[in-house]
């Protein structure tokens, strides 16, 4: 007999409030930098190249976004960006920083619905500062049972944070946007992933959805949650 459900673990960015948004408009801006010096989808190729070269050394999240958008503009210009374009650059970084938060549909009134029926643990990834701003202007924190700001998201971490706040992955579900970090890892580690897809979502972040795991579910919006835990 399958053991009840007793905890589920939510993504912040693009799940409960919107984040991509601000990024890509934030490449746009930079590929107006720079459009003298290459084709805005040239660009966009370097900054992914670099991103994920960086992304052992900076982590997830704005500051290494600025970090590798600087590095790209001293790459495709072989050294010779303007300090005027670097100061802009970081200007955008620092306008990212203190965007607001704006909570994607039926958010809310899922946390609300679900509150005391089963532990609530917010599992994110970035920066550390960012989001907890993010976490603490959404409105949401009283909602959540625990908060877990890591690193990245694998089938080891799920496993440690499911043991910590609740009866293992076994007995949990995470609710993500993320097929990459939010779905597959959880289905891995022995738990329910279900995929809440958003319309913008990071190149990084894709993957292939785990169609042949029993524990895996696609949702049209967070609205759609309880019908599969009835």
């Amino acid at each position: 007999m399958t053991k009840p459900l007793t905890m589920i673990g939510f993504d912040a960015d693009d799940t409960l409030w919107h984040n991509e948004h601000y990024f890509v408009l934030t490449q746009d801006h930079f590929a107006d930098l720079l459009r003298e010096h290459t084709e805005p989808d040239r660009l966009m190729e370097r900054l992914l190249v670099a991103e994920q070269r960086n992304i052992p050394h900076y982590g997830f999240g704005i500051k290494g976004f600025t970090l590798s958008m600087i590095e790209t503009a001293i790459d495709v210009t072989n050294g010779k960006v303007p300090a005027s374009v670097i100061a802009k650059i970081l200007d955008a970084g620092r306008e990212m920083l203190s965007h607001p938060v704006d909570l994607l549909p039926h958010a809310q009134e899922t946390l609300a619905a679900l509150q005391g029926r089963y532990t609530l643990v917010l599992i994110t990834k970035g920066d550390l500062l960012d989001q907890e701003r993010k976490l603490a202007l959404s409105g949401l924190r009283e909602m959540f049972n625990g908060i877990e700001i890591v690193s990245d998201k694998t089938p080891a971490t799920y496993r440690r944070i499911f043991s910590q706040f609740g009866d293992g992955a076994e007995q949990g579900m995470m609710v993500g946007n993320s097929m990459k970090s939010d779905v597959v890892p959880m289905v891995d580690a022995g738990g329910w992933g279900i995929h809440v897809p958003h319309g913008q979502t990071w190149a990084l972040e894709h993957a292939d959805a785990p169609h042949h795991a029993p524990r895996f579910r696609q949702i049209g919006d967070l609205s759609e949650l309880e019908q599969i835990l009835t």
